[in-house]
C-alpha cells in the first residue's frame, strides 16, 4: 500500500511539472529523433518551423508583425498565445521556457507527431515495428488528418490568409514541403 501511494504522489508531481503529459508520454526533443531518423532532421532544419522561435524575439520579421497588427519591437518569446505555435508541447507538458527546456524551443518532430517518449522506445526495440503499434504508443500521423495543422495554420492566428493571401494553409501542398520527399520506413 506504501509503494502504491508512493508511486501515484511521484506521477502527480512528474504531471504536475509537465515531465509527463497528461497521456503518460513525455517530450524528447528532436535531437533523440534525430539520432534515427537524420534525414528527415536535416530536411527540417531547413524549414521554417526549425527556426519558428527566433520569430518571437523583437525586430525579427518586423514588417509581418506590423501587417497584423503585432508590435515588431515586442518580445513574445513568454507569451503564451505564441508559444504554442512556435515551440514543442507548449501547455502540454513540453515547452515552459527558453531558460527551463530550450531542447523544445521551435516546432520539432513531436511538435506534429506527438510527445515521443513512448513510440520511440517501441521503435528502438524493433526496428520492425508496424505503423499501428507506434500510433497506440502516441505517434500522429499528420498526413492523416489536418486539424493538428490548424491549430496553429488556422484562422485563429494572426498569420491568416484574411491578413495575406500567402498565408493561405493548403494542407497537400505543405506535405510535399515536410516529409514526402524523405519518406520513413514502415509505412505499413
Amino acid at each position: 500500500m506504501k509503494r502504491l501511494i508512493t508511486l501515484m504522489l511521484v506521477v502527480t508531481f512528474l504531471l504536475s511539472v509537465g515531465i509527463l503529459t497528461s497521456e503518460g508520454a513525455s517530450y524528447i526533443g528532436g535531437g533523440k529523433c534525430k539520432m534515427c531518423h537524420i534525414k528527415q532532421y536535416k530536411s527540417w532544419e531547413n524549414t521554417v518551423m526549425a527556426k519558428s522561435f527566433d520569430n518571437l524575439k523583437p525586430g525579427v520579421k518586423a514588417a509581418e508583425k506590423k501587417k497584423v497588427g503585432l508590435d515588431p519591437n515586442k518580445d513574445y518569446t513568454a507569451d503564451a498565445g505564441c508559444l504554442k505555435c512556435h515551440t514543442t508541447g507548449f501547455g502540454k507538458g513540453g515547452f515552459k521556457s527558453i531558460a527551463e527546456t530550450p531542447e523544445l524551443a521551435n516546432v520539432q518532430c513531436e511538435g506534429c507527431h506527438g510527445a515521443g517518449s513512448e513510440y520511440s522506445k517501441l521503435m528502438k526495440a524493433n526496428k520492425e515495428f508496424k505503423r499501428s503499434e507506434a500510433k497506440a504508443q502516441g505517434l500522429i500521423i499528420p498526413s492523416e488528418d489536418e486539424k493538428g495543422c490548424l491549430e496553429c495554420h488556422g484562422a485563429g492566428s494572426p498569420f491568416n490568409e484574411k491578413v495575406d493571401a500567402k498565408y493561405k494553409f493548403n494542407f497537400k501542398e505543405r506535405l510535399k514541403t515536410t516529409h514526402e520527399h524523405t519518406p520513413l520506413k514502415n509505412q505499413h
